[in-house]
C-alpha cells in the first residue's frame, strides 16, 4: 500500500463519516451530499484495490498477512454499497447515521489494512 494514500482515503472516510453522523443526528434524511460522500468512499476503495493488485508487481510487497489483507479490503468494499442501498430503501435520519458508521468503520480497516501491510502490530495489544 502506499502510505500518504492510506491516510489521504483515511481522512476523506472520517470526514464523510463525521458530516453523515452530523446530518444524521440533526435529523435530515439521506440526501445528494451525504449520499456522494459514502460514494467517494467506495471510489478511494477501488483505487485501492488497483493499487494492492499492482504494488507487489511494482515491488512493494506485503509484509503482513496478505489473506487478512484481502478479507479486509474485501469486506471494506461491499459495506459502503450496502450503506448506500440501505439508506434509499428507508430513507429516515437513522438511513444517515448508517451512512456515517459505514465510512467511520472504512476508516479504521483502511488503518487496519495499512498496519497488515506494512507488517506492524495495532497500536493496542500484541
Amino acid at each position: 500500500m502506499i502510505e500518504w494514500y492510506t491516510w489521504l482515503s483515511a481522512g476523506i472516510a472520517a470526514a464523510a463519516g463525521l458530516l453523515c453522523l452530523a446530518v444524521g443526528l440533526a435529523g435530515r434524511k439521506p440526501g445528494d451530499v451525504t449520499v456522494f460522500s459514502v460514494v467517494l468512499v467506495e471510489l478511494l476503495l477501488v483505487a485501492q484495490v488497483v493499487i494492492s493488485i499492482v504494488a507487489p508487481i511494482a515491488g512493494n510487497q506485503a509484509q503482513g498477512d496478505v489473506i487478512e489483507f484481502w478479507i479486509y479490503l474485501v469486506v471494506a468494499i461491499i459495506i459502503p454499497p450496502a450503506a448506500v442501498l440501505w439508506s434509499l430503501i428507508d430513507r429516515n435520519r437513522w438511513s444517515t447515521v448508517i451512512l456515517g458508521v459505514a465510512a467511520l468503520s472504512i476508516a479504521v480497516m483502511v488503518v487496519r489494512m495499512q498496519q497488515i501491510w506494512s507488517g506492524n502490530p495495532p497500536f493496542l495489544g500484541a
